[in-house]
């Protein structure tokens, strides 16, 4: 006896024939009628969402994450309350620059963020595998990721975009340092460190405030490809990180992190003295040290890669009490953008979806309506607040204190303090052994010297002539020499 389960419709009728459509006699015409062959057809021609502008391409584990510090000092979240305390949480992994059918070993930042389920509601913490980003202010943003995507004449990412934005933001030239360095193509997900790469706010239960930078420690070690490895690998397996989670997950080797913080006293920022709120620079260790607060350990793969990872929906505007956003811009940019290109690519109700939906926290709020409701509705029969009948109200408590200003609305230009554009990339340079940086400057040289107007190249190079003067040397020779 058959003990599968019977093919229905999407309505739940039972299907007597899904390979033959009914038609007028054995050679006439498919009738409109065939209720199963119209819904089948229909559904798929719509099942394909909009793909994200950025960070199409990923993938994503379940997993938790325990406290292993305390540090009530800082914050009173309450998902790191208490030293042992775990949290439910869902990472995503990302290549930014590529469409989904793009392959993973490309030279390319990784997303690397991570959903929080607390008793508190959702926390987000979306973040790269970067300390560092290319730019400093949203307004940039737009026209950066244009450069970086398909020119719309070619179809293809043209070396003078690239190179075109770079020359005339100076402030890029730290996180290219970077990224054409060893780190700039992980070997795989589990083999590289993940970053907030912004600041953030903690607030104490006696609301203190403090500024913060996550770093995820793998606990796997780092492994980086050559641009030549990276080469063969993204040609023969396309698909190599996304496989080399889930297998590695499958069969039991669970990746980890070690989650660690460097924290600043609100009342430092203002005479550090980098601009602690510059996504361009990093925090030196001597000034703030790492501190251990916690590991991040993914045990589970989703069973269904769309309705998890592709669905998956993280927001950095989604804080739990004690910790908020910093005066960063390119935060600030975010708190937004991210929000908005879930309601445009999932629907206003996209929280709903079970990879999004808070595990730990109730909801309740006056919330309505709109495509895929699918809850009843939160917070009982009234729509609207204040009522007289007992639906949810407000605790009069903020998530984080607030952020200080310190003038009238208006543009500014960038408060750089001490150091300039340069001075980390060169930093970053000098740290680096004598390989890594040949290699650093064959893989810059590779893409330079495909620029076709020289004043492009000139300015480039005088970047990291400005970072480091043997830097920007050996950059110029090695062009040259490939130019050719």
């Amino acid at each position: 006896m058959d003990e599968r389960p019977k093919l229905t419709t999407e309505a739940g009728a039972p299907v007597a024939d899904n390979q033959h459509s009914q038609t007028a006699g054995p050679s006439g015409p498919v009738l409109m009628q065939d209720q199963h062959l119209i819904e089948k057809l229909a559904h798929f021609n719509r099942e394909r969402i909009p793909e994200r502008v950025v960070h199409a391409r990923g993938s994503g584990a379940y997993g938790e994450f325990q406290v292993t510090k305390d540090v009530t000092a800082y914050t009173k979240a309450r998902f790191l309350s208490a030293v042992g305390k775990k949290t439910e949480v869902f990472a995503r992994f990302s290549t930014v620059a590529g469409g989904r059918g793009s392959a993973d070993a490309a030279r390319d930042p990784r997303g690397f963020a991570v959903k929080f389920y607390t008793e508190d509601g959702n926390y987000d913490l979306v973040g790269n595998d970067t300390p560092i980003f290319f730019i400093r202010d949203p307004l940039k943003f737009p026209d950066f990721i244009h450069s970086q995507k398909p020119d719309p004449r070619t179809n293809r990412q043209e070396p003078d975009n690239v190179w075109d934005f770079f020359s005339l933001s100076p402030e890029a030239t730290h996180m290219f340092t970077w990224l054409f360095g060893d780190r700039g193509i992980p070997a795989s997900y589990r083999h590289m460190d993940g970053f907030g790469s912004h600041t953030f706010q903690w607030t104490n239960a006696a609301g203190e405030q403090f500024f913060v930078k996550y770093h995820f420690k793998t606990d796997q070690g780092i492994e980086c490809l050559t641009a030549q490895e990276a080469a063969k690998v993204a040609g023969e397996n396309p698909d190599s990180h996304q496989i080399d989670l889930l297998e590695a997950i499958d069969r039991g080797e669970h990746p980890t992190w070690t989650l660690k913080v460097q924290i600043m006293p609100a009342a430092e920022a203002k005479t550090y003295r980098f601009n602690p709120f510059d996504l361009t620079k990093v925090w030196p260790y001597a000034d703030y040290p790492l501190q251990e607060i916690g590991k991040l350990t993914l045990n589970r793969n989703p069973e269904n890669y769309f309705a998890d990872v592709e669905q998956a929906a993280f927001d950095p505007a989604h804080f739990v009490p004690g910790i908020g956003p910093s005066p960063d811009k390119m935060l600030q940019g975010r708190l937004f953008a991210y929000g908005d290109a879930h309601r445009y690519r999932l629907g206003a109700n996209h929280i709903q979806l079970p990879v999004n939906a808070p595990h730990a926290a109730k909801v309740a709020n006056y919330g309505r309506d709109g495509f895929m409701r699918a809850d009843g509705n939160f917070g009982g029969a009234k729509n609207y607040e204040p009522n007289s009948f007992g639906g949810p109200v407000e605790t009069g408590e903020p998530l984080y204190a607030g952020l200080a200003t310190d003038g009238p609305s208006g543009t500014y230009e960038w408060d750089s303090r001490e150091g300039d554009d340069f001075v980390q990339a060169g930093a970053l340079y000098r740290v680096m052994d004598e390989a890594a940086r040949a290699r650093l400057v064959d893989n810059i040289a590779a893409g330079l010297s495909q620029v076709s107007k020289d004043d492009i190249i000139e300015r480039s190079v005088s970047y990291f002539e400005r970072a480091d003067p043997e830097y920007g040397a050996k950059v110029r020779e090695a062009v040259a020499k490939l130019r050719k």
